[in-house]
């Protein structure tokens, strides 16, 4: 039970923090919605650091990783809402939006957590 209390109130914590940054940054008549990825993106570098200690010496428990990784950062990254995004994007015919907000996401994305377990190395 205490894993599940754990995942659960990470995830919310990083729900709270996805909603914060998406209602101030978020603007879809401007484009790209910038909350959304910059929460990706934060969240793949957490999440990078966050096992990255956690491999490390057993620097992180069981249990912190369990909050921060599977519960913050699942609360806090958004692919469902990052998908639906760019079916909106596909929708409206904005190819371009489409592709450099997929391609961003995707690179910088993997590259957040590259360098997130690098740092902690």
């Amino acid at each position: 039970m205490k894993p599940i209390l754990l995942v659960f109130f990470g995830g919310g914590f990083g729900s709270v923090l996805r909603y914060i940054i998406g209602k101030y940054l978020n603007n879809f008549e401007n484009g790209i919605p910038y909350g959304t990825f910059l929460a990706n993106i934060l969240g793949s570098f957490l999440i990078g650091i966050i096992l990255g200690l956690a491999a490390k010496n057993d620097s992180l428990t069981q249990n912190q990783t369990l909050f921060l990784a599977t519960g913050f950062c699942g609360g806090f990254t958004t692919f469902s809402t990052f998908a639906y995004e760019n079916h909106l994007f596909l929708k409206s015919g904005d190819f371009i939006s489409f592709a450099v907000y997929t391609i961003a996401s995707f690179v910088i994305g993997f590259l957040a957590v590259f360098l997130g377990m690098f740092l902690v190395k």
